[in-house]
């Protein structure tokens, strides 16, 4: 970790003034909890909210991000809003509030709402609707949800929508939260809406006759709880009495202040100058948390009034300095009332960048104020402040200065305010009546919540001549501050902007105000310019439309961005009525979502406090390569609450330092060099988590720097390899190219993806006094291997270590292999002090350390016949495997077995190889290798089919595996239950995808800058582990004289529903009810030797145990079962085998047979089954910004019989949209000059949110044929991984949409897209003159700033 940075001590003479100044303030804070008053005579100003609410053991709020960017920590904060004079529920991130934020006011947590016996309506439809998988984003859902019924008992459909904006799930894909969220909107509450079986509510445009006068009739929906606004939680009435005095709280190293008044706040400053001024604490906890700033003296002013209010000037809205964001939207739309639609221009352009600035959660804190003061280059709302010529009010004790936005920023993040001063109001000035015109414009990598890589604010005014008065065209995001386009906007005065030539005179003149170079910081140099012109070129078209001048040549399609309607989705809930049993093939909610939703589910980090617990936190390498000359942690040792440290002469022995599976060449701690950033090489243990990062920080590492690898490109130059080397051939290859018609050759690249898991690695180790005896409890999909390496680590023999795991907040693979470094650590530390350690990952740490998807390189080339067939395939593939090998190799075998994708290619010889680099150890995600090997598939089939001019869509159709050509793979695995060709036409006629395919190309040949895109991609996922020996588990189970039932087995639960389906399968085993069978936790002293829960094959596995276990206990029960007849409960069953001594316990087994694949001989059968499943997507992209939106996603899924729909269809949405992510908006970047990885948070790493959806939703499951050959649990296929690449269905419509882009101007270039298709991506791909214009060339030996590896 870098080295804190420092103030200065506060300075004797400033320090005394400031003490004596503030004696009289008052040190205890008062507010209510849950509807329970509060007290806190002494409370740490250091403390979040977070922090205080899980350390009184309210642990249903979680930590996921600590930067605000995930909502996992999201509470409601009920207030008196001096703004609005009315009583606000405000959704609030805990992990950014501080403690002292809440005096005064009403904090209301998950807990407080509801329980599982006595849920809140919102809590239930949640988890009755399948919106909580692993649950650990969903108290924070909650919340937000609970927040917008609070301020509004009958939301619209619309405000449901945008409720979530600053709340990310990774999970369910979020439909079944949406539509659970949906079910409170008028449209669906109102008794009289059709959708309920009405005549028509007045939302529907439907005039009811009834007047005004009837209230409302709620609809609530079958089965559950009635939503009676009047039953919540009451405002506490004391707080309506609260008398906020000046509060002053501290300790030596932090002062914290909160005065009440203007005058105490200027008082502040007067005397001690850099007092941190915190508003939202948005920016200030981010600097303390990540980079380690310290302030030794912060002042609060949230709860000054006089710095909140807002007044209608003549001709400008003054707004205080500290309205939150949230109210500035309310005031912007009445402003625009107050002045009209005219002269409100620049209040409509700053609702505008409202609506996707942060979240929610932020906007609820954020103030005008802060984005000034921290002088983001990239704020959403400077540049309208400088556009709009809006004037700053700066004051001081002794004055207030008026000073011009325009004028106020100095440099990066320096501004023009004086140094005992404060922003205490903003005055904007409304437009003229006349001739006047303002438009803002943002674009993101993802439209909600996410920063800007460009935005603009523009305003022109005009005489009668169309002759332009005044200007101001300013940017943000195109260098170190806020920036206007000074040429351009010179030119622009004086001239005609109706005539042509001032358009390509103000283009021309952009260029030359932002001439990036290739390498400029924050990349994207081609993308930022050309947005910087486009959007000029969307203000200029716009402005010419408002004069409705004839003159000029308006181009209209140029105008506008892309809107989303309300997302809906279809799902058909009758496809498992064939073959439902009692239990088993009926939809179900996840057996632990109802106590997800309330918070009472328990996960790691969640487990209280051991006696005598400590803290630990890595210290990690700041260097890609180095040699470590010293390492010392003496600095940190002298610091307060430090305990010790711990490093590799911890370890049992020098040997214990080696793990990795299946190649044991890693370190747990970095002995003499380090080979990544982000590799750890010791950890520090302290009595809190905060002063452990706080002693992190200061210890002392010295390098020497040696030459690094990144990227796969650089790895194959080099020839920089691990030796795993594997190759499948099949057929005569050589004969196939010299016979085929057409030969075409290509390049296939994609990048990695995070796992982005809301529950970042998590493990608390608590050692026994006796034996050496270690108990283990790790977020790790992993128990048995967890087990096996602490046992190194420690020295004792594994039957000493138990491993366990509840459940997991996410896993997605990054807990299969990964979670075992930070277990060893824990562990070392644990044995070293004798006391239990528990460490959470911090986000950023999570990411440096835990690895991702494999970036992928193939060069393909591949011989095809006139006539489309294809007749061989050669193939490099190569994986960037990080600095070592974990799962790589057999990443790297999963993708060469899946490069056919679902295509018949008589001849292949494919060879993988895996680069070896200096970036994080990469390791398995959903897919494995798979989605990598099909999309490499995809690619060239679409490339060949631009070759070839015909449809992709035919050129798949016809090579695609059939009965009549080829049903055997080219590693000679013959297919069974083949339904991909009947999926391809149930999908496409379903979708009515040729219809729609005409109506695109429509659409296309009439819109010049929106195009229009459709794909349809169909898919065959391998399922087992290729590792032949992890193909077995085992189960016991118990029965219980009460005819209770509990059940243990080898998976671990992350939110896949895996316990779901096991206590269904036992259920309907044993003839109980699933509420009569329980799992404790996953335990490697229940089952041993488990595999890790991967390959999408647990329920097959642990399912087949089970059942074997119950077989057992039936044989055995069924003398009592006929004895006692069929009336007989569970109860008297057991209780009669018991006291005829039969044992009511069993323990299953079973292994998947027939399996067994010889790598080289290309002999044996690779896997058990394939799951297959075909998705159609269509989207619109904006060729002028990159902006899109998928507009429709049809899925079909064959997962053969369903043990449960409900869990089926929710692992399909959410490896949809997790798979659209994947091909789209999330991009691993790499920092070239330090090495380390950039995106390592929300903040710089964008996974889908609930508006990236598909704004049509629909998923099947196949039904009515027959599974013949499918012999596993219920007839069932494995479901969790093989949907993943139905996402790439989004990255192919864009493909296709581009296509039709680059035609646009004449480009008939073959197209190589690499994915992700980011909005730069997509927009550097297209082919118009703005772009060309734009384009950036590196000069000699100039590289990029960002490393895509």
């Amino acid at each position: 970790m870098a080295p804190g940075i420092v103030e200065p001590a506060v300075p004797q003479e400033s320090s005394h003034s400031l003490s004596s100044l503030t004696g009289a303030y008052d040190d205890t804070l008062r507010f209510y909890l849950n509807g329970t008053k509060v007290v806190l005579d002494s409370a740490d100003p250091e403390v979040t909210l977070l922090e205080y609410l899980r350390g009184i053991g309210l642990t249903g709020t979680k930590l996921g991000c600590a930067e605000g960017g995930c909502g996992a920590c999201t509470v409601v904060i009920s207030q008196f809003n001096p703004t609005t004079k009315q009583i606000y529920h405000a959704s609030v991130n805990a992990c950014l509030a501080p403690l002292v934020s809440v005096d005064g006011k009403h904090v209301i947590t998950v807990e407080g709402i509801g329980n599982v016996k006595r849920p809140h309506p919102a809590q239930e439809r949640i988890a009755k609707g399948n919106g909580s998988q692993c649950g650990f984003c969903t108290p924070g859902i909650v919340m937000s949800l609970y927040a917008l019924l609070r301020n509004d008992s009958d939301p619209s459909q619309h405000d449901v929508e945008e409720a979530f904006d600053g709340n990310l799930c990774r999970c369910t894909g979020y439909r079944p939260i949406l539509d659970a969220a949906q079910s409170f909107s008028i449209e669906r509450v109102c008794g009289k809406a059709k959708a309920n079986g009405g005549s028509g509510c007045c939302k529907d445009g439907v005039d009811s006759g009834d007047g005004d006068s009837q209230p409302i009739k709620r609809f609530t929906p079958p089965g559950f709880i009635d939503y009676k606004p009047d039953t919540e939680l009451i405002f506490p009435p004391a707080l309506r009495k609260h008398e906020f005095k000046p509060l002053a709280f501290g300790n030596k190293r932090k002062r914290w202040y909160r005065p009440v008044t203007l005058q105490q706040l200027l008082e502040i400053k007067s005397v001690y100058h850099s007092a941190k001024i915190i508003g939202g604490s948005t920016e200030t906890q981010i600097e303390t948390k990540f980079k380690g700033m310290n302030y030794s003296v912060s002042v609060f002013v949230g709860d000054i009034s006089e710095l909140r209010q807002f007044s209608f000037q003549d001709g400008y809205l003054e707004i205080g300095g500290n309205v939150v964001l949230t109210d500035l939207e309310t005031i912007c739309k009445d402003a625009i009332k107050h002045y009209g639609e005219v002269r409100g221009q620049p209040f409509a352009a700053i609702l505008k960048q409202i609506r996707y600035f942060a979240g929610r959660q932020i906007r609820n804190v954020g103030t005008p104020a802060g984005n000034l003061s921290t002088a983001s280059p990239i704020s959403d709302l400077n540049p309208v402040f400088v556009a709009s010529n809006a004037t700053l009010i700066a004051k001081s004790l002794d004055e207030a200065t008026e000073i011009p936005i325009s004028a106020f920023f100095k440099g990066y993040r320096t501004t023009a305010l004086p140094p005992d001063a404060i922003i205490a109001s903003i005055r904007i000035p409304a437009a003229k009546e006349k001739g006047e015109y303002m438009r803002a414009y943002k674009q993101a990598k993802r439209k909600d919540d996410d920063i800007a890589i460009v935005n603009a604010a523009m305003r022109v005014t005009v005489d009668e001549s169309q002759v332009v008065e005044s200007v101001d065209l300013v940017y943000g995001g195109m260098g170190p501050i806020t920036i206007a386009a000074k040429n351009a906007m010179v030119f622009l005065r004086g001239k005609k902007i109706s005539e042509l030539k001032t358009l390509e005179g103000v283009m021309s003149a952009l260029e030359e105000d932002f001439d990036l170079r290739f390498g400029v910081p924050g990349g994207m140099a081609t993308y930022r310019k050309s947005l910087a012109l486009s959007f000029f070129y969307k203000f200029y078209h716009e402005v010419l439309i408002q004069l409705n001048t004839e003159e000029a040549q308006v181009d209209a399609q140029a105008i506008g961005e892309i809107n989303r309607d309300i997302s809906f989705g279809l799902k058909d809930h009758k496809a498992a009525e064939a073959y439902t049993q009692k239990i088993l093939g009926s939809e179900r909610p996840h057996v632990a979502a109802m106590k997800q939703c309330t918070g009472e589910a328990q996960y790691t980090d969640d487990i209280p406090l051991q006696k005598n617990e400590l803290y630990g936190c890595l210290v990690l390498s700041t260097k890609a390569h180095a040699k470590l000359i010293s390492v010392n942690p003496e600095p940190s040792l002298d610091l307060s609450g430090v305990v010790t440290w711990v490093d590799h002469h911890d370890l049992a022995s020098p040997e214990a330092n080696w793990w990795g599976a299946p190649s044991c060449d890693e370190v747990f701690f970095a002995v003499d060099e380090v080979c990544t950033a982000g590799q750890p090489i010791g950890m520090i243990l302290a009595d809190t988590a905060k002063r452990a990062e706080m002693a992190a920080r200061s210890v002392e590492i010295e390098y020497e720097d040696l030459p690094a690898i990144f990227t796969i490109e650089e790895a194959i130059e080099k020839e920089s390899y691990f030796s795993h080397f594997r190759y499948i051939k099949k057929g005569d290859v050589e004969k196939a190219f010299a016979e085929a018609d057409h030969v075409f050759t290509g390049i296939a690249r994609m990048g990695g993806q995070e796992h982005f898991y809301l529950e970042t690695q998590a493990c608390l180790a608590v050692p026994k006094l006796e034996d050496g005896e270690m108990e283990i409890f790790s977020s790790t999909q992993n128990p048995a291997e967890t087990q096996a390496y602490v046992s190194k680590v420690t020295g004792v023999p594994a039957n000493k270590i138990v491993s366990r795991v509840k459940r997991m907040g996410g896993g997605f693979g990054g807990k299969e292999t990964r979670s075992i470094q930070l277990a060893g650590i824990v562990a070392t530390a644990a044995k070293k002090v004798r006391r239990p350690v528990r460490c959470m990952l911090n986000r950023d740490e999570d990411i440096m350390t835990s690895g991702q998807r494999h970036p992928f390189l193939a060069r393909w080339k591949v011989a095809v016949n006139k006539d489309g067939k294809l007749q061989a395939l050669d193939a490099d593939v190569f994986c960037n495997g990080g600095w070592s090998q974990d799962l790589s190799g057999a990443v790297v075998e999963r993708a060469i077995t899946h490069i056919d994708g679902v295509y018949s290619i008589p001849a292949i010889h494919v060879r993988g190889r895996v680069a070896k680099t200096n970036t994080v150890s990469n390791t398995a995600f959903r897919g494995f290798g798979g989605p990598q090997g099909m999309f490499i598939a995809e690619t060239y089939m679409s490339e060949i089919a631009d070759h070839l001019k015909i449809p992709v869509e035919k050129l798949r159709e016809i090579n695609m595996y059939t009965p009549e050509t080829n049903m055997i793979t080219h590693f000679n695995q013959e297919l069974k239950d083949w339904y991909v060709p009947l999926m391809w036409k149930q999908v496409q006629e379903e979708s009515n995808y040729a219809q729609r395919r005409q109506d695109i190309e429509e659409f296309n040949k009439t819109h010049k800058w929106n195009k229009r895109g459709l794909a349809i991609i169909p898919t065959k996922f391998g399922i087992s582990f290729t590792a032949l020996f992890l193909n077995q588990a085992g189960a016991l189970v118990h029965i219980y004289h009460d005819g209770s039932v509990l059940v243990a087995h080898g998976g671990t639960e992350m939110g896949q529903g895996l316990h779901t389906k096991m206590t269904m399968i036992a259920a309907e085993a044993l003839q109980v009810s699933q509420d009569n069978v329980h799992i404790s936790d996953t335990a490697t002293n229940t089952v041993a030797n488990s595999s890790s829960t991967a390959a999408s094959a647990s329920s097959d596995l642990n399912g087949y145990a089970i059942w074997n276990a119950c077989q057992q206990l039936n044989e055995r029960l069924q003398p009592y079962r006929e004895k006692l007849g069929p009336n007989a409960t569970m109860k008297d069953i057991a209780h009669a085998a018991y006291f005829d001594r039969v044992n009511l316990s069993a323990q299953g087994f079973y292994r998947t047979p027939n399996i067994g694949y010889i790598w080289g001989e290309n002999t044996g059968q690779m896997f058990f089954y394939f799951t297959q499943g075909v998705a159609a997507a269509e989207v619109e992209i904006d060729t002028l910004t990159g902006d899109w939106t998928c507009r429709r996603a049809d899925i079909k899924m064959d997962v053969g019989r369903s043990i449960n729909p409900a869990i089926d269809y929710g692992q399909i949405e959410g490896a949809f949209v997790q798979g659209q992510g994947l091909f789209t908006t999330e991009e691993m970047l790499w920092h070239r000059a330090s090495g380390q990885i950039f995106t390592r948070g929300p903040g710089a790493y964008k996974i889908p949110g609930f508006r990236d959806i598909p704004q049509e939703f629909n998923v099947t499951l196949l039904k009515d044929v027959e599974w013949e050959n499918l012999r596993t649990i219920q007839r069932s296929r494995g479901v969790g991984e093989p949907p993943l690449f139905m996402g790439s269905s989004v990255f192919f419509a864009i493909r296709d949409a581009l296509k039709a882009a680059r035609a646009e101007f004449g480009e008939y270039e073959i197209l190589h897209l690499q994915s992700p298709a980011t909005p730069e991506r997509i927009r550097v791909s297209c082919a118009d003159p703005i772009l060309k214009r734009a384009w950036v060339e590196p000069r000699e030996g100039e590289k990029s700033f960002f490393v895509a590896i």
